[in-house]
């Protein structure tokens, strides 16, 4: 029997954002950037790979390290350099190149392996033929963010770019950079000596009016996708929240807006303003891909009430017949096919609805709101198993939300809290319509189960819990059953 998938799609200890996904043989592989639990920064570990096999999305398997980043000759030690966003390719030889950037280098670095998720080794910098460094030469803009394509006729295509508003150059002991927009370069068959290029293939924010692209300018993530002869580059805006996307008939150039395909705090969704967010928000990356012929959009969520532990979720999209992809709901089933059986039990963690009684709002880079708002969090240090995830600091008003399931007539809900919380839990198929249950909660050091009525009758629906009452309550799980 196939297990159910849902978001987050990795276990719950695991933080891995900036997901860039590919099928390699029958195995879908996803290879991000390493966040800390509880980080204090971006990036800190080192990567590691995990794969699933393509008819299984809910069976992920741990691939280990797959690299150190101190076999690259700027790194001296494991904590001198955060490893930021990389993107891997299958080359010309059969070989898979990984790429990506240290810190705020501007240095674009690859490192080489024989398989898809085997342990990759240092192979050199992306330089022009006479050896200076890609983003070194005066006049060249700075280099992050790496994405890349072979495309089919063999030729291969790097995407970089880095285009912030009033970015602090000077807090990491560097000088103002050059900046001006997404760009790509051509490299040679060995994967990494400059052949063409950079050029720039769109604006950003000092130079978008008039373009289509007003108000979700380029920012950073660069990643491309050919699909039925078209390529689409997809990035993150300006907004930070959203991956959005852009078309072209040709790969290094003439791309035209096409809009957002997620947002990580559904902003945009069905005309939701900022303002109402359903979850926190922060920076998002991703990437497309084909599954089995499904396509899905691979990106982020924040915890712990910040931007430093970030972890990857997934969700369906669908490939229009005139080349559009509409943008898609944050949910809780993610990469299942379909929505979630009831009368099982489920860790609160799977919410894709969280905020508190005045919203949700952006975490801006080294803001920190634990103490106000609820969150995502852990008991303990960052680790490699014992999952313990949970919702933490549900006050008066705050709302946790999961979509979907298929219920068969329960009558009776079951919640696992801990806090010194006094009140109760409103159960509800919609945010702030009719409660068709509560459940009583009380105050205990350890985590407690809790019961209560509902009359969710048949098929398939949301499911909604608002804390009304005393004190705060942390949140650890939640069954749905028939008496």
């Amino acid at each position: 029997m196939k297990i159910q998938a849902f978001n987050p799609y990795l276990p719950s200890y695991e933080y891995i954002p900036d997901g860039e996904p590919y099928v390699f043989g029958d195995r879908v592989y996803i290879y991000g950037s390493h966040d800390q639990f509880d980080g204090k920064e971006f990036c800190v570990n080192n990567y590691v790979g995990w794969s699933a096999p393509v008819d299984d999305l809910g069976n992920w398997r741990y691939e280990g390290i797959i690299y150190d980043k101190t076999k690259d000759p700027m790194c001296e030690s494991f904590e001198d350099h955060m490893l930021f966003a990389p993107d891997v390719q299958q080359g010309p030889d059969g070989r898979y190149y990984l790429y990506y950037v240290f810190d705020f280098t501007g240095v674009v670095s690859v490192a080489v392996c024989d398989s898809p998720a085997g342990e990759f080794e240092y192979y050199g910098s992306v330089r022009h033929p006479d050896g200076t460094l890609l983003g070194a030469k005066p006049g060249e803009p700075y280099q992050f963010d790496p994405g890349v394509l072979v495309d089919d006729d063999g030729r291969v295509y790097l995407y970089t770019g880095f285009c912030p508003v009033n970015f602090p150059w000077e807090a990491f002991g560097s000088e103002k950079k050059i900046v001006e927009g997404p760009m790509v370069t051509e490299l040679e068959d060995d994967m990494i000596t400059v052949k063409v290029g950079p050029r720039i293939i769109g604006p950003y924010g000092a130079n978008s009016e008039g373009t289509g692209y007003e108000g979700h300018e380029f920012f950073e993530a660069s990643s491309m996708r050919k699909i039925n002869g078209k390529y689409y580059f997809i990035y993150s805006s300006l907004k930070g929240h959203e991956l959005c996307y852009a078309v072209s008939h040709r790969p290094d150039g003439d791309f035209s807006y096409g809009g957002t395909i997620i947002s990580n705090g559904d902003i945009y969704l069905n005309g939701r303003k900022p303002e109402e967010a359903v979850n926190y928000t922060g920076n998002n990356h991703g990437s497309i891909v084909e599954i089995g012929g499904q396509w899905y959009v691979f990106y982020h969520r924040q915890t712990n009430g910040h931007q430093f532990s970030r972890q990857g979720c997934a969700e369906k999209i669908r490939i229009e017949e005139d080349g559009s992809i509409k943008q898609v709901e944050m949910t809780s089933c993610g990469l299942n096919d379909g929505p979630l059986m009831a009368e099982i039990d489920y860790e609160a963690r799977i919410a894709c609805v969280l905020k508190g009684d005045d919203g949700a709002f952006f975490y801006d880079m080294g803001q920190v709101f634990k103490e106000d708002h609820p969150h995502f969090t852990q008991d303990g240090i960052d680790r490699d198993d014992q999952p313990d995830q949970h919702i933490a600091n549900m006050t008066h008003g705050s709302v946790v939300g999961f979509k979907y399931f298929v219920h068969s007539g329960e009558d009776r809900i079951q919640v696992k809290v801990r806090g010194n919380g006094e009140g109760y839990l409103e159960v509800a198929k919609v945010e702030n319509d009719q409660v068709l249950g509560k459940v009583s909660v009380g105050a205990s050091e350890e985590w407690t189960s809790f019961t209560g009525d509902m009359l969710f009758g048949e098929g398939e629906s949301a499911l909604y819990f608002t804390y009304q009452g005393e004190g705060a309550i942390d949140f650890m799980s939640f069954k749905t059953y028939k008496a």
